[in-house]
């Protein structure tokens, strides 16, 4: 029969086994128990592609139409067909030859299609061929609009041409269209624009979307500027008076263009702001790991000088060794004193 020796042996190298086992396996779950760096970086590629979108180079300029009171407010019809409001350039024939009146506008729009008064495109000028019919107007002849609005015009954008609101007769709210308006052709007269041109500083920003003309009757705003505008030949270039239809008006559709360059320096501040506080955040996390560092080795230094507590934290702290490790050491020191001293 074996002795208390190979037994001893036998029960220390079954627990040292078992000890050994649970070092290899703890990491191993730590590990599968962590999120992929793959998977981490796939996230961080999908939110830089959804910041990557660049936002419009000008934002909309939000001009409310004005209500019964407000400046610029002229008029409406109690049969709810239409609104008007005052425009600075809207002259009255002299001598005055008939009821026929009408309008020729142009609205600039930004990269989403929202109403700007060009902001971002200063020193440019569009242009537009008008007829003999209304030479007498001071702004036709040829009519002419000079971005950005703001600088060049008491009233930036004078029309709510476009969009629909159930509480207003015409348009959404929102002013959207800078105009010329004219009243007191004979009410037979043709009216005629010629086709927009862009010139000046930012020419190469701004695309002509098309035209949008409506002819012998009440403007309709229920209309896209971008999707409802065609070409100069098929809005027809003008129109003719008729009986009971002695009004007329059309828009030139722009929108910005600008090239890929036109938003560098946007980037290039963003970029810049990025990396300060990417910086800033790196000197923080630094200093908050220093912390950190200082403080477990003071309290690892404390533990060392408690005697047995220091022991067992350095077990604790092992990689792989658990509690469930510990104790299994435990109870081998335990069986192993038992049995010496059953000797």
């Amino acid at each position: 029969m074996r002795g208390k020796p190979y037994v001893e042996r036998t029960l220390v190298g079954l627990l040292l086994g078992l000890v050994v086992v649970g070092a290899l396996v703890a990491p191993t779950a730590v590990a599968a128990a962590e999120p992929s760096a793959g998977s981490t970086g796939a996230q961080e590629n999908e939110t830089g592609d959804d910041e990557a979108e660049e936002p419009p180079i000008e934002e909309a300029y939000d001009q409310p139409a004005p209500e019964k009171g407000d400046e610029y407010y002229e008029a409406s019809d109690p049969d709810g067909e239409w609104i008007s409001y005052d425009n600075p350039r809207d002259e009255y024939r002299d001598p005055y030859l008939g009821d026929g009146s009408g309008k020729i506008c142009t609205t600039l729009l930004n990269e989403e299609g929202e109403p700007i008064v060009g902001e971002s495109v200063p020193n440019t000028t569009v242009t537009i061929p008008t007829g003999d019919t209304i030479e007498w107007h001071s702004g036709a002849d040829p009519m002419t609009v000079e971005y950005p609005l703001t600088e060049h015009y008491e009233w930036p954008l004078d029309s709510d041409q476009f969009g629909t609101d159930e509480d207003l007769p015409q348009g959404d709210g929102i002013m959207d269209s800078h105009c010329i308006e004219f009243h007191g052709p004979d009410e037979n007269a043709t009216i005629e624009y010629g086709e927009a041109e862009v010139s000046g500083e930012y020419a190469d920003r701004i695309e002509v979307v098309g035209y949008i003309q409506q002819a012998n009757e009440a403007w309709d705003t229920d209309v896209d500027p971008i999707e409802d505008a065609v070409s100069y030949e098929e809005a027809g270039g003008g129109w003719t008076y008729e009986p009971d239809g002695s009004h007329g008006q059309a828009v030139v559709v722009l929108q910005l263009d600008p090239p890929e360059d036109a938003y560098e320096d946007g980037s290039e501040d963003e970029n810049e702001s990025e990396s300060e506080n990417g910086s800033s955040g790196n000197e923080s996390t630094d200093s908050s790991n220093s912390s950190n560092a200082t403080d477990e080795n003071d309290g690892t230094d404390g533990e060392s000088d408690g005697g047995d507590g220091g022991a067992e934290n350095a077990l604790d702290e092992m990689p792989g060794f658990g509690v469930s490790s510990a104790l299994v050491a435990l109870v081998a020191t335990v069986v192993v004193a038992r049995m010496r001293g059953r000797r």
